[in-house]
């Protein structure tokens, strides 16, 4: 078990947490989640003794060994690949050089060989004899394949080095788990098999996700980072954010009375945990569900952004029509024979097992690269609004926010004074003297949030979106995940965020170096159907 009490952090005037009283414990998942700069990472620094706090202490159990997913990905360049994983576990890991050192001596004596018998018993106990086979299958079952396993980390890519960073935290079944934004880098068919392998961990895990699908999969409780406390709440994010949403509503309707407000919350409660109980997370995790307490839920206090796309004029029949698209970068297939067209009522995910292919069709669509073949053609009826994977070239000159955004007034409007262009900033946030804000000083959610004002600005009835949830809190990620499915108009998009792609896309169109799959279902139905499996498993050969 882990206890914080009384555990209060200020830096300076400003109070992050005040007299926080927790405790974790063994079999539970715990998602943490707040707005930005509410202090969840904060709190993971604190429980990992890497802050200190102010006043208060955190308690663990004797003898329970802590693991942190660590965020520098140049700390470990000298070692090779699993010697990485295999120091996640600090007392295997001196055990083993202890050992191998006595084995090493020349002058190998009595008193060595007794030592070498103590060693090798504490080896055996602590798994050290299956280490090196436990650390290898970790990595592979992570997407690091076994010819980098005995490569120096500073020479693997970038996006192996979070995995590697992730398989040392796992690795040797810790008794508390501490993972920090852990599914960044990684594909959704890896966050599957990290979902799967939370879901049935025993032990304790504090996991800070912006991926609600993930949340979904693994968290039995919510600790909620708000007014510099943290609440914690059995149950799910989803299940936190809808019940906190009604509870809202409800205390905002002043004619309700309080027997309908708590009726309707039982009413929803079993419900959701009906539906929860045909889930991998309720089954893994003891039906968690069942606790719930309707006197816990409390209403959000957060502030979502105003996501709203209104298009100045409906589709028509011609929308989007691409014939055989292929493209090379660098000698590497991304796509080839790309066929299909876009048709009223479609939003449409687009994947591939390679990043690059999806931004560079995307970019190619949008007149911003050269294919190396076959050809695209737009309806007369679309006006177009895109969100690329990168935005630093629209934010190299210091302007602020209200001038940044009378760049891309349309011709349709009239009439773009500040009140109108304010209320764009408004709605995502931007508000009072933050429209003054110089945009080559802003973070990235911010930029992201700008991209987005833009975009609606545009009345598009078609809108692409390349990675649309990255840089973006919670609040934003669920408004704005809410807007595209109200959207009436046509979203192509390729994002790593589950949630996002079941909720929105009807539609999934995969490019592979050899051509394309093209599927008239969701995600879900997507990814578990054999045929299509199949099929990926020959394309990708």
């Amino acid at each position: 078990m882990i206890s914080v009490r009384n555990v209060t952090l200020a830096y300076g005037k400003r109070v992050l947490f005040d007299e926080v009283n927790l405790s974790f414990t063994r079999g539970n998942c715990y998602g943490i989640i707040g707005a930005n700069g509410a202090g969840k990472s904060t709190f993971l620094k604190i429980l990992s003794g890497e802050i200190e706090p102010n006043k208060g202490v955190v308690e663990i159990t004797p003898g329970e060994r802590m693991a942190v997913l660590k965020q520098n990905q140049f700390e470990f360049d000298e070692q090779t690949v699993l010697n990485t994983v295999l120091m996640g576990h600090a007392k295997l890991w001196k055990l083993m050089h202890e050992r191998e050192t006595i084995y090493a001596k020349a002058d190998f004596d009595e008193e060595d060989g007794m030592r070498a018998a103590e060693l090798e018993g504490e080896f055996g106990e602590m798994g050290g004899y299956e280490a090196e086979s436990s650390a290898a299958s970790l990595l592979s079952s992570l997407g690091v394949t076994e010819e980098f396993h005995n490569s120096l980390m500073q020479d693997i890519p970038g996006n192996l080095k979070v995995r590697v960073l992730l398989a040392q935290a796992l690795f040797g079944n810790p008794d508390i788990l501490l993972l920090d934004e852990p599914t960044n880098g990684l594909d959704i068919e890896t966050i599957g098999w990290l979902e799967n392998f939370l879901a049935d961990y025993e032990n304790i895990v504090l996991v800070v996700s912006h991926d609600r699908h993930f949340l979904d999969a693994v968290c039995t409780h919510v600790a909620d980072v708000d007014r510099q406390k943290i609440k914690i709440f059995t149950g799910n994010y989803t299940f936190w954010y809808e019940s906190s949403q009604l509870m809202s509503r409800q205390i905002n309707d002043k004619n309700k009375k309080i027997e309908e407000k708590r009726a309707a919350l039982l009413d929803f409660i079993a419900r959701f945990s009906a539906n929860a109980s045909k889930s991998k997370q309720a089954t893994s995790r003891k039906k968690a569900l069942e606790k719930l307490n309707v006197e816990e839920i409390e209403p959000s206090n957060r502030r979502y952004p105003g996501i709203i796309f209104q298009p100045l004029r409906e589709v028509g029949n011609q929308i989007l029509n691409v014939e055989n698209l292929s493209k090379t970068v660098d000698g590497r297939k991304l796509f080839d024979k790309v066929s299909f067209s876009v048709n009223k009522g479609e939003k449409i995910a687009f994947f591939s097992k390679d990043a690059l292919a999806i931004t560079n069709f995307f970019e190619i669509i949008n007149g911003n690269e050269q294919a190396d073949g076959g050809k695209f053609e737009w309806g007369t009826t679309i006006t177009k609004a895109y969100l690329p994977l990168e935005n630093t070239e629209f934010f190299t000159e210091g302007l602020t926010l209200i001038e940044w955004l009378r760049q891309y007034v349309p011709p349709h409007v009239t009439d773009a004074d500040e009140p109108f262009l304010r209320g764009f900033l408004g709605k995502m946030l931007f508000s009072g003297d933050d429209i003054l804000k110089k945009t080559n000083v802003l973070s990235g959610g911010e930029k992201v949030r700008c991209m987005i004002s833009r975009m609606m600005l545009q009345n598009p009835n078609l809108i692409t979106l390349d990675q649309p949830t990255n840089h973006l809190d919670l609040e934003s990620i669920q408004a704005f995940n809410e807007g595209c499915q109200v959207f009436p108009g046509i979203v192509l998009i390729t994002s790593h965020d589950h949630t996002f792609i079941q909720t929105v896309a009807n539609r999934i169109i995969e490019l592979t170096p050899t051509g394309t799959i093209d599927r008239l279902m969701d995600f879900d139905e997507y990814m578990q159907d054999s045929r299509v499996h199949a099929l990926r498993e020959e394309m990708y050969k």
